[in-house]
């Protein structure tokens, strides 16, 4: 996963954890589903180091942290 010297440049699916480059299955868009799910739900991994968050909902949006790269709000 993460380069001896901290350069990995892998993105991670925010929402199922797994890596957002490669072939797209039956020439969909890859991750469609998670695209279309977190317009509703909050991201559950780390994009940068594919760590499960923890994620806070509230009344007025969510929050979600990770413990290497900090805390993160909706956009």
């Amino acid at each position: 996963m993460n380069a001896p010297n901290g350069t990995d440049t892998t993105v991670w699916c925010d929402r199922c954890g797994e890596p957002l480059t490669g072939a797209a299955p039956s020439g969909t868009a890859p991750h469609e589903a998670c695209a279309a799910a977190r317009e509703l739900e909050p991201p559950r991994f780390c994009p940068r180091c594919r760590r499960r968050m923890k994620v806070q909902v509230l009344p007025k949006g969510w929050s979600a942290t990770c413990v290497e790269h900090g805390t993160t709000g909706p956009a």
